[in-house]
């Protein structure tokens, strides 16, 4: 069963306005020949009264005024009563443009590495992290695993072993081993298996969720600074129309447009390309060499931490007293301890700036590198979409989007133009 199109909406999930474009084109139309009208009306009644000549003079400067505005808006979007009057029918005609710059665009000022970091700087992940961990025992007791029990005779001899030994020596001598045998680990390749697990079970969607949502975030944050950039960057015939901001308003309501799409819609080719980013970053972690020692040094950086180590001595010693209790115990469990441990390293987190920095920059180096090396997929998908749109489908859009006030352009030519060629009759009638 074919899926309907979403019900558009804004990045903040309101329903878009209806579209009054038409009701106000009907409104210009009948202003300019309500002018036309009044023009012929009040030709034969030029002698009457001086009053009636300002009247023919406000008609007949407005119908000027009002027909070239026409001009100029039908001209963004098709030819001007079907001619091939060069320069017109823009829209159209520099749709693959439009693609390009659109999609140039969207990589220089929202997917470039120091956007993405600038943006990270100033989110503390490690700290959010840390909360949640200590926070975690309070949540409940589902999802929390036990381990198997110990027979008797195994638990005694364990419980005699860890006894014996000097606690910090053997801790020492655990934490060391412990940290060479991570160390040996290949972290990125099971990173980019939980990837690949994540995606079959759907689990990813939030992540991409909240990518979107970060996404339109920034383009609200920024949106003076974009619009002085399109303004910037449109063709002079624009700037001497006076449609440089509808065309920029028009830029940045189709991006929110495409990320609220993006956001309601599970099967957007967008979303659908972002999920191939996060596949290709899990085969990369899996079996590109760059990406694996990138990862082998944050790791390693990890090891070394000072922090860590403390941390650690900690967890050990209450791993080997929840041993000991375990195994004369056979009957008690390790969920306790188990969130104990967590809340000790959602404290450290917390508290340990140097952690919290060090956690931060591999999450911040992180997303940069996403950008980096996915970003021009994005965008690629953005100008391939325009492009594949007909010249028909990227007009009816841009002009659903900004047509109710291209018409008020039709409207105030038509006004500001009957009040110049009023003022003039003053002036000529002055003479």
């Amino acid at each position: 069963m074919a899926m309907r199109d979403p019900v558009p909406l804004t990045f903040r999930g309101e329903p878009l306005t209806v579209d009054r474009a038409r009701r106000m084109r009907w409104a210009a139309t009948g202003m300019l020949a309500a002018m036309a009208v009044i023009f012929i009306t009040t030709h034969g009644l030029l002698g009457v009264h001086p009053a009636w000549g300002y009247v023919n003079a406000f008609a007949e400067a407005a119908m000027v005024g009002g027909l070239a505005d026409w001009f100029a808006v039908t001209a963004l979007f098709r030819h001007p009563l079907g001619l091939p009057i060069p320069h017109t029918a823009i829209i159209p005609e520099n749709k693959d443009r439009i693609a390009d710059t659109m999609a140039q665009f969207l990589r220089e000022n929202f997917l470039t590495p120091a956007v993405v970091a600038r943006r990270m700087a100033g989110m503390n992940i490690a700290k959010a992290a840390g909360e949640f961990l200590a926070a975690s025992p309070e949540r409940g007791e589902n999802g929390i695993d036990e381990r198997s029990r110990i027979t008797s005779g195994a638990a005694e001899l364990l419980a005699e072993v860890l006894e014996s030994l000097d606690p910090d020596r053997l801790g020492n001598q655990v934490r060391s081993g412990l940290a060479a045998q991570i160390a040996r680990l290949d972290i990125a390749p099971l990173a980019g298996r939980m990837i690949e697990s994540a995606m079959v079970d759907r689990r990813h969607q939030p992540l991409i969720d909240g990518f979107v949502r970060w996404a339109g975030l920034t383009i609200e944050d920024n949106e003076e600074t974009l619009r002085d950039i399109i303004h910037q960057r449109v063709a002079g015939v624009l700037r001497w129309t006076g449609l440089d901001k509808t065309i920029s308003s028009s830029v940045l309501d189709g991006l929110y447009k495409l990320l609220a799409e993006v956001l309601v819609n599970p099967d957007h080719p967008l979303r659908g390309k972002i999920e191939e980013g996060l596949a290709k970053l899990g085969q990369d972690l899996q079996h590109d060499p760059e990406t694996r020692a990138k990862v082998e040094e944050m790791k390693r950086d990890l090891i070394a931490n000072p922090a860590v180590a403390v941390w650690w001595t900690g967890v050990w010693e209450r791993i080997r007293q929840s041993l000991i209790r375990r195994a004369r115990d056979p009957e008690s469990g390790m969920g306790a301890d188990m969130r104990g441990m967590l809340a000790e390293l959602g404290e450290a987190l917390q508290q340990d700036h140097r952690l919290q920095h060090q956690i931060n920059r591999f999450a911040r180096r992180t997303m940069v590198g996403v950008a980096t090396r996915y970003g021009d997929q994005i965008v690629r998908l953005v100008s391939e979409t325009v492009r594949r749109w007909d010249a028909q489908t990227i007009t009816d859009r841009v002009e659903g989007a900004v047509g109710r006030d291209l018409q008020f352009i039709r409207i105030n030519g038509t006004l500001v133009g009957g009040l110049v060629g009023m003022t003039l009759h003053f002036i000529v009638s002055l003479m």
